[in-house]
């Protein structure tokens, strides 16, 4: 009697959540490598193994894909920054904390920091990534204004001096995405020459 062929197992179905996971990691290497308009939902879904009806159980739209995988790793960002620049004992401390919690984010998640702040002037991600530049200032106006030593500041000085070292660190961590030789600890020193010794020189009197 011929034997009946095995009926192979059926794959079994992920849980909802490591599906939508799954989703999310596919799109952040997508949206890493193709940019916010270089990156469809049909890419996405090929990258996951899954069809494209599927992400939108998940998601409204590829916007809301974005948002939602922008906001997961702005969270960590920033659970990070807090949770280490209150650390210090002395301001210097705390901005040396600071720095190093952004740039282990950074060398954590470089995917993600570029998914961040590659489409920062696209209108359509401009409004997620601003705010993502505003809750960074705000943590280190928050620093300057928490050390007792910091130099005698208007709220609007602060936040000028807040921007620009957002903006350097920013600016730093792009540099590193090219030289990923370069140990975390280097940029961290290098950023302090650069930020530290200017406020320094503010606490002690000095100004431009």
């Amino acid at each position: 009697m011929p034997s009946v062929p095995e009926t192979p197992p059926r794959r079994a179905r992920l849980p909802a959540a490591e599906r939508r996971a799954a989703i999310l990691s596919a799109a952040l290497e997508v949206f890493a490598e193709r940019g916010y308009h270089g990156t469809s939902i049909d890419d996405v879904a090929q990258a996951a193994g899954v069809s494209k009806a599927l992400i939108y159980e998940y998601f409204s739209s590829k916007r809301d894909l974005h948002g939602t995988l922008l906001g997961e790793h702005v969270a960590e960002l920033f659970a990070r920054l807090q949770a280490n620049a209150t650390a210090g004992a002395t301001g210097e401390e705390r901005l040396r904390g600071g720095v190093d919690a952004f740039l282990s984010f950074v060398e954590a998640h470089r995917d993600a920091f570029r998914v961040l702040f590659r489409d920062a002037a696209d209108p359509e991600v401009m409004e997620v990534t601003a705010g993502v530049q505003a809750q960074a200032t705000g943590v280190i106006v928050a620093l300057i204004d928490a050390d007792p030593e910091a130099p005698p500041h208007t709220p609007r000085g602060a936040e000028a001096h807040a921007a620009m070292l957002s903006g350097a660190l920013q600016g730093l961590a792009n540099w590193w995405y090219d030289h990923q030789d370069v140990p975390r600890a280097e940029l961290v020193d290098r950023a302090m020459e650069f930020a530290w010794v200017g406020i320094d020189g503010l606490r002690r009197g000095r100004r431009a």
